[in-house]
C-alpha cells in the first residue's frame, strides 16, 4: 500500500511539473479610418464648386480609406481592405500603383517588408524601419476607451512615402540632369521635412502604429501628417481565433531606394514614348 500511494506521489509531482498553463499570445487587430484633404492647387482655383464636387466625389477612393493592423509585442501587418470606385464601381488601376501595399514590420530586427505591385510587376521592398524622433508630451485625450498623449515628430517627406509618384519628381530630376557639371562644388538638396502629430495609448504596450509609424510606448491609435489622418476606430484584443502575422515572400526583391528609382525610370519612358506618338 506504501509502495503505491508513493508510486502516485511520484507521478502527480511529474505531472504538474510537467504541466504549463496555456497561455494566449498578445496579439490584436486595430481598424484605422483614414482621410486626406483634396489639393487642387491652380488648376482648382479655375474651377467652379461643382466641378471641385465631382472631382472630390470621383476621388473619393483616395482620399479615404480604411486600414487593418494586425499585431503582436514584435510584429506588425498593416494591409488597406479592400474598396470598390465611387462612380465606376472599378477598382481604381492608376491609383494601386502608386498606393501602400502590404506591409509587414519587425521592431525587434528592425526590418519592414512590403509588398508592392507596379504595372503587372510585383516587387517585394526589403529594408530597415524609418527611424522617428518623437517628442513625448504631457497633453492626453481618450479615443474610445483608452487614453491617450500625445507625441510630435519631423520625418523626412520622402520617406512617408515613398512607394508614391508625382509628375514633379520627373521635373526634379530633369532639373538635376542639366546641373553645369563643371560646377567646382554643388549644394546638397534641402531635404523637405513633414511634422507628424501622433496619439498613443500606454493600455496596450506595443510599439505599433498604422503606415510607417512606430515607435511609441504604447499603440499609436491616431496620426496625423500631410493633410493625411489615420484614426482607429475599433480594437481588438486577443480574439478567440489566432491572427497569422507573416511577412510577404512574392515578388523581385529591392530596397527602398531602388524601388523608387525604378518607377521614376518608368514613368519617365512613359511620359517620352507619349510625347513621341503626338509628334
Amino acid at each position: 500500500m506504501k509502495a503505491l500511494l508513493s508510486t502516485l506521489a511520484i507521478v502527480s509531482l511529474v505531472l504538474l511539473f510537467s504541466f504549463k498553463p496555456t497561455v494566449q499570445e498578445f496579439q490584436g487587430q486595430a481598424f484605422y479610418i483614414s482621410k486626406s484633404k483634396m489639393e487642387l492647387g491652380s488648376w482648382g482655383a479655375r474651377m467652379s464648386e461643382a466641378q471641385k464636387k465631382q472631382v472630390q466625389a470621383r476621388l473619393k477612393n483616395r482620399l479615404e480609406k480604411t486600414y487593418v493592423l494586425s499585431f503582436n509585442k514584435e510584429e506588425s501587418l498593416f494591409d488597406e481592405e479592400d474598396k470598390l470606385d465611387a462612380i465606376s464601381g472599378a477598382t481604381d488601376s492608376w491609383g494601386n500603383n502608386f498606393s501602400r501595399g502590404e506591409q509587414y514590420k519587425n521592431i525587434k530586427e528592425n526590418v519592414l517588408i512590403q509588398s508592392q505591385e507596379f504595372y503587372g510587376k510585383r516587387f517585394l521592398v526589403k529594408d530597415k524601419l524609418q527611424q522617428i524622433s518623437w517628442n513625448m508630451g504631457k497633453e492626453s485625450k481618450q479615443i474610445g476607451q483608452y487614453l491617450c498623449f500625445k507625441a510630435t515628430a519631423l520625418v523626412p517627406t520622402n520617406e512617408l512615402a515613398w512607394f508614391d509618384f508625382s509628375w514633379s519628381d520627373l521635373s526634379t530630376e530633369a532639373n538635376t540632369a542639366t546641373t553645369d557639371s563643371t560646377a567646382v562644388e554643388t549644394l546638397e538638396p534641402e531635404v523637405e521635412m513633414t511634422a507628424v502629430e501622433a496619439w498613443y495609448t500606454p493600455q496596450i504596450p506595443v510599439s505599433h502604429g498604422p503606415a510607417e509609424y512606430w515607435g511609441l510606448p504604447g499603440l499609436i491609435l491616431e496620426v496625423s501628417a500631410g493633410g493625411t489622418t489615420m484614426l482607429c476606430a475599433k480594437i481588438v484584443m486577443n480574439p478567440k481565433e489566432k491572427i497569422k502575422i507573416e511577412a510577404p515572400d512574392k515578388g523581385k526583391e529591392i530596397t527602398k531606394n531602388d524601388y523608387q528609382n525604378t518607377i521614376q525610370t518608368k514613368m519617365l519612358e512613359m511620359r517620352n514614348n507619349r510625347g513621341r506618338s503626338r509628334n
